[in-house]
């Protein structure tokens, strides 16, 4: 069996489009197939050597989109091809998913990473109980057996907020610092990006967001949550290229960054939000590497009260946190946003000249889930 670090050989993800945007006439294989074109393209790697494929997906309400990518981009008909289900967390727990079968041996190479088209998820029924009775739509599952442990998320991110005197003011200040970030660093982002429909950037964040001008949408009083301080319905894929040492040595492919690890962690299905943080400690007693020294920090805060929070659990300065804007300035396609945000921390590594760049992706999920992934990118004779 081989062991971890695994070697990353490419990343890509498309660019996030609102719902209803440009991207919405995408079903999931249709927003990942090009990426996956990339990787290969990017890496030299013939299709014929993807020992397997894993996918997160959230909304597609069964099938197996996975398989779809795979024969979408072509790659042969005997590639394995499996659909992970975690909901938020679904794109960076198919990675972890996909280094479990390098580390197993079922595989050398993989293609791993998450595609979510809300814009095309499927409408949601009850089967009726008694006959006659008319269907029952709904838009979500119900993430725990117990109802009054179920709220939804921005329900429970609008109860933290007002348990905890997180003003509206705050959550806005750090809506905007978000779409700031993301907005300058729009031109740093363009070499991990695909264009796409049209599309060759993030559509939503904005240089100068009028977070207070935005009505509120849960909570009351001065802890209300605005529209800014929630991460918007999204379309997005992102996707990583990994394998072995013994098959980059085999297939002559260079490592342009090393995967070592990842944490997944149950929490309280009632504030699912602070999932992330208690990931965050997990990867960081696991990796020995210290949240405040990291060169990329990377959590896909779909509140901004969940972006506050992360901070205040962790002891760490907000600027630490997503230095180019994180999911509430893109947007949230949900199984994706785990992926993309660990292909937002490479990208960053890329960029930074230090000898050893260090970083984590961190993301919380419905029913009180969190996944943190840590990765690192050494360079050549350091």
């Amino acid at each position: 069996m081989s062991q971890a670090p695994f070697s990353i050989l490419a990343w890509a993800r498309t660019p996030v489009a609102p719902v209803g945007g440009a991207l919405s006439r995408c079903q999931p294989h249709d927003l990942a197939a090009p990426l996956l074109a990339r990787l290969l393209a990017d890496s030299g790697l013939p299709a014929d050597r993807v020992d397997a494929v894993v996918l997160g997906n959230a909304l597609g309400a069964g099938g197996n989109p996975a398989r779809m990518l795979a024969l979408a981009a072509g790659l042969p008909e005997r590639t394995p091809a499996a659909t992970v289900d975690t909901q938020c967390c679904a794109g960076l727990d198919a990675i972890t998913h996909a280094c479990g079968l390098l580390a197993l041996g079922q595989a050398q190479v993989v293609v791993a990473g998450g595609a979510e088209a809300w814009s095309r998820a499927p409408l949601r029924h009850h089967r009726p109980l008694e006959h006659g009775a008319a269907p029952v739509p709904y838009d979500s599952p119900p993430f725990a057996p117990w109802p009054d442990r179920d709220p939804g998320m921005l329900q429970a991110a609008a109860a933290w907020a007002q348990r905890h005197g997180v003003t509206r003011a705050a959550q806005d200040a750090w809506a905007a610092a978000s779409h700031a970030r993301a907005a300058a660093a729009r031109g740093a982002m363009a070499g991990e990006i695909v264009p796409l429909n049209g599309l060759a950037h993030d559509a939503y964040p904005r240089e100068r967001l009028s977070a207070a001008r935005m009505p509120a949408v849960a909570g009351g009083g001065a802890c209300a949550v605005g529209t800014a301080a929630v991460s918007p319905r999204a379309d997005g894929a992102a996707l990583l290229l990994l394998a072995t040492h013994e098959a980059c040595a085999r297939l002559g492919l260079r490592a342009r960054a090393l995967w070592h690890g990842a944490s997944s962690v149950g929490g309280a299905p009632e504030v699912p939000m602070l999932c992330a943080a208690a990931a965050a400690r997990a990867a960081q007693a696991r990796s020995g590497w210290p949240l405040a020294r990291l060169d990329a920090l990377e959590l896909h805060d779909a509140f901004a009260a969940q972006g506050i929070a992360f901070c205040d659990e962790l002891g760490l300065p907000p600027g630490t946190v997503n230095r180019q804007g994180g999911g509430l300035a893109r947007g949230h396609p949900i199984g994706a946003s785990g992926a993309i945000a660990l292909v937002r921390v490479l990208a960053q590594l890329q960029a930074t000249p230090s000898a050893a760049p260090r970083g984590m992706a961190c993301i919380a999920g419905a029913g009180g889930l969190g996944t943190a992934a840590w990765v690192s990118m050494p360079r050549e004779g350091a």
